[in-house]
């Protein structure tokens, strides 16, 4: 696909892979909308590459069609669609607390919330998406556009504590090859890229020794990826139509331990 000229829908816009994404788009010449709940951030990067800023929570549905309403009349009707939203926490599945002795689990509200926003959010702005996109003429190959999807290596690597974030992730790797195998006859892609540890916000507050050891676990290069690294591959995911149906992890080439 020719990117220029197209438009694009990036949730979680606002920071960290979803930004970078926003703003490599735009260089491209695309129309971006910005889903995400921080207006403050959303529309300032909104601004920055001429977009339109929607506040969405994914894991509602009046809200996420209130997002594609605003969106699409701004932008037009998106070509492309990059799913960057979503969130983790840390919870053992079961543990007894070594001060008290008393027993407790990971709480389920807590366990529901992360696979809301991760999975069921993710899958909510595809489908309503994909729907969208089957309204436009068919560009060469037939295609009619292309979904980015975000994992994370936890969805193969997942560490202790991660059972609502590795299984959420989990979860958008299994829906990638049924979706693709669903809209092949709509000329519409989706790949899903499952990053590995990056520099993005999330990091911003670790202390120096906690990202000294996350970088030396890399095999090579022996340090975080830039979000500007996960935006390249969205962009090359966008541009190559033979790229369908694939999970792809971007590592380092980094395989997460038990611990």
């Amino acid at each position: 696909m020719k990117l220029l000229g197209h438009s694009a829908i990036v949730t979680g816009g606002a920071s960290g892979l979803g930004e970078a994404t926003a703003r490599a788009l735009a260089a491209q010449g695309v129309r971006i909308a910005i889903f995400d709940l921080n207006p403050e951030k959303g529309q300032a990067v909104a601004s920055a590459v001429d977009g339109v800023f929607c506040e969405v929570d994914v894991t509602n549905e009046a809200s996420v069609d209130a997002g594609f309403a605003k969106a699409r009349q701004a932008i037009g009707q998106e070509r492309m669609l990059v799913t960057c939203a979503g969130r983790g926490n840390t919870f053992k599945t079961a543990s007894r607390s070594r001060e008290t002795g008393q027993i407790s689990h990971f709480p389920i509200d807590a366990f529901e919330k992360v696979v809301q926003i991760n999975l069921v959010g993710t899958f909510r702005c595809i489908a309503k998406s994909a729907a969208g996109m089957l309204t436009l003429e068919p560009l060469q190959d037939g295609e009619r556009g292309v979904i980015v999807t975000t994992a994370s290596i936890a969805a193969e690597d997942g560490q202790p504590g991660q059972a609502a974030y590795a299984s959420s992730k989990a979860g958008i790797v299994g829906l990638t090859l049924p979706v693709a195998r669903d809209l092949m006859g709509s000329g519409v892609r989706i790949n899903c890229i499952l990053p590995g540890i990056f520099d993005t916000p999330l990091f911003a507050t670790a202390k120096p020794e906690l990202r000294t050891a996350l970088e030396a676990s890399v095999p090579f290069p022996k340090r975080m990826g830039h979000a500007t690294e996960y935006a390249s591959l969205a962009l090359e995911i966008c541009r190559n139509c033979y790229i369908n149906g694939e999970s792809i992890r971007l590592d380092g080439a980094l395989r997460l331990g038990p611990r």
